[in-house]
């Protein structure tokens, strides 16, 4: 017999070598954040696409705004919680959308309501992470950012390339080409 001892406690063995089983069980138990922003002019596709990734219905009470009321509106951030659970393994998706994003005339500024939504997430992060109870810490930074690229046009906007530069370094992105079967008929 080695030197090396292991210990039995439920059936199951305790140690370094069980360490990444234990925290796969814990993590399963726990549940998982995730948080994506989705980002793009409007009638993209956005809603459906979220819709369709995660079998949920987000967007069922959504109104549409007269052309009128759009021309007035800037850049806004709205969040939306849903818990799903897939075979046993719990997961708290918060979707974050940016309706106004491009819709407007002068779009100089729109990415700046984005930009701060960003930062101030991993602010309120670091200050939960820095205090004395870290129990209980809801992670709602942006994990994922999906950037609708409209595909009518050529190429990138400088809105787009602008945005991504801005928020590149911040989140992680992944530019969809929304609507790009339609263009192929």
């Amino acid at each position: 017999m080695s030197g090396i001892m292991s210990t039995r406690l439920g059936g199951g063995y305790v140690g370094f070598a069980d360490l990444p089983n234990q925290m796969h069980r814990k993590s399963v138990k726990k549940g998982f954040e995730f948080t994506l922003m989705v980002v793009g002019e409007s009638g993209l596709g956005k809603s459906t696409l979220v819709n369709s990734l995660f079998l949920t219905d987000l967007y069922n009470a959504r109104e549409i705004i007269p052309s009128k009321d759009r021309i007035k509106k800037t850049v806004t951030i709205e969040t939306n919680c849903v818990e799903i659970e897939e075979k046993g393994v719990r997961l708290r998706l918060t979707v974050v959308d940016t309706p106004g994003f491009g819709d407007a005339l002068n779009n100089e500024k729109c990415e700046e309501a984005i930009i701060k939504y960003v930062s101030d997430q991993y602010e309120f992060y670091l200050q939960d992470e820095s205090g004395l109870n870290r129990r209980n810490i809801v992670d709602n930074r942006v994990h994922c950012c999906l950037y609708f690229i409209s595909p009518y046009g050529r190429g990138l906007k400088p809105i787009d390339i602008k945005f991504m530069k801005s928020l590149h370094d911040k989140v992680n992105i992944v530019p969809v080409i929304a609507k790009a079967a339609r263009t192929l008929r």
